[in-house]
């Protein structure tokens, strides 16, 4: 996750003191922000869904006594975050002991809903579980909303559970995840955000996983990327001036650290040294380090999005055993730093910032996690690279035959 916001609001205190601020000191690692999802169904079946769910029960899923025992496992292993997703988590009988637990162990938990199924008694009991977060998704207004999540009038009723949470006081956000198919609607969004007093809004880049693998041939291109990330900057930097307590965070492109260098470097370069040393400790992708996935049957997972690749499964070891295995070749990789990417990453001037950005994208369109990753929308003179390189790149292709041998071969 790249948080503009906290950036901007950096940048704007160095240029009211003079000074950028000194960073606060870490404490020993703690392990990684665990995203679980705890069930599969969903009353949705949206065209970027990375877990493919529909609306019926799946076999296998962890039961409530399992999910306990996990839990005292991630707490000893100090994770410090669960973020409880589906799926629709609503579905789960058993979310809000689970969600209760969660909070009585000092997780800081979160829940990641559609919001469709949210009323006034369910914003009541989320509301007295005491979530820290919840995020609902939004991907456009009325009718392209409607259209990715293929149900009609499942925007109003996400808006309307975005008001029955914010007037109970639970912070909420918005989520959206742009492709060719609804980036014309991201400034109205954000007007909305404001409406609505939300406070934070999630752009997601999309991944190419799940149905969003098979539907990345609508993935926004270059351009229109790089307006919508001009838009988020601007718009944070000016809540930050403002001292508006909105959060702008992005997610699923760690190209986006580079990128937000590149703006400094031309808006206010006396604290581009800073930053990049700010963005050099971020460090950019996090998936198999800062960032873990735990599926409803008990699988882990790099993140989210690589579901396609298991580590192992929580009821045949804990999940702090599994996360420290470093004997798979794809979590050797994700660990090492820096990673060992090859294409115009291995060349970029930017690797120590982004981290080889997002290796899901470079796998599903090459066979290979390792290749370049072809949603980097930064061009060869912005990344130090030879000019003209960019005629060689790997091109994301709409998900053709190939893909369909690679993914039965994972399942053979």
């Amino acid at each position: 996750m790249f948080r503009i916001s906290q950036f901007m609001r950096e940048l704007a205190q160095a240029r009211h003191t003079g000074a950028f601020p000194v960073p606060r000191r870490g404490t020993a690692p703690a392990g990684p922000v665990v995203i679980w999802n705890l069930i599969r169904r969903c009353n949705l079946t949206c065209r970027h869904c990375y877990a493919l769910s529909a609306d019926h029960d799946y076999a296998g899923e962890l039961s409530t006594a399992e999910v306990f025992t996990v839990m005292d496992d991630l707490k000893a292993f100090r994770v410090p975050v669960l973020i409880l997703s589906g799926g629709e988590p609503l579905m789960r009988a058993d979310l809000f002991e689970i969600a209760a637990r969660s909070r009585a162990m000092g997780f800081y938990t979160g829940l990641s809903s559609n919001g469709t199924l949210i009323d006034a008694a369910t914003a009541d009991r989320i509301a007295a579980t005491g979530f820290d977060y919840v995020g609902i998704s939004l991907d456009g207004l009325r009718t392209t909303h409607d259209r990715f999540r293929r149900l009609d009038g499942a925007f109003d009723r996400s808006v309307a559970a975005v008001r029955l949470l914010r007037e109970r006081g639970v912070k909420v956000g918005l989520r959206y995840t742009m492709t060719a198919l609804n980036a014309h609607d991201l400034p109205a969004l954000l007007e909305l955000m404001r409406e609505l007093q939300v406070d934070k809004f999630y752009f997601s880049h999309l991944n190419y996983a799940g149905r969003g693998n098979v539907h990345r041939g609508q993935d926004a291109q270059f351009m229109a990327t790089r307006q919508a990330m001009d838009l988020l900057f601007e718009r944070a930097w000016q809540a930050a001036l403002e001292g508006r307590p909105e959060e702008y965070v992005t997610g699923n492109n760690d190209a986006d650290g580079p990128y937000l260098l590149q703006w400094v470097q031309q808006r206010l370069p006396r604290w581009a040294p800073a930053l990049r040393e700010r963005l050099a400790a971020w460090g950019g992708n996090a998936s198999g380090v800062h960032v873990a996935n735990i599926d409803n049957l008990g699988h882990v997972h790099p993140d989210t999005m690589w579901w396609h690749h298991d580590l192992g499964s929580v009821r045949e070891r804990p999940f702090s055993t599994i996360w420290s295995d470093t004997s798979d070749a794809l979590m050797a990789g994700l660990k090492t730093s820096p990673r060992p990417v090859g294409g115009r990453c291995a060349g970029c001037a930017h690797l120590a910032l982004c981290g080889g950005n997002t290796r899901v994208r470079a796998q599903q369109t090459s066979g290979d996690p390792w290749a370049e990753d072809p949603g980097c929308y930064l061009r060869d003179d912005e990344i130090g690279a030879t000019p003209g390189s960019d005629a060689g790149r790997l091109a994301v292709l709409p998900f053709g035959p190939a893909d369909h041998a690679r993914r039965e071969s994972r399942h053979a």
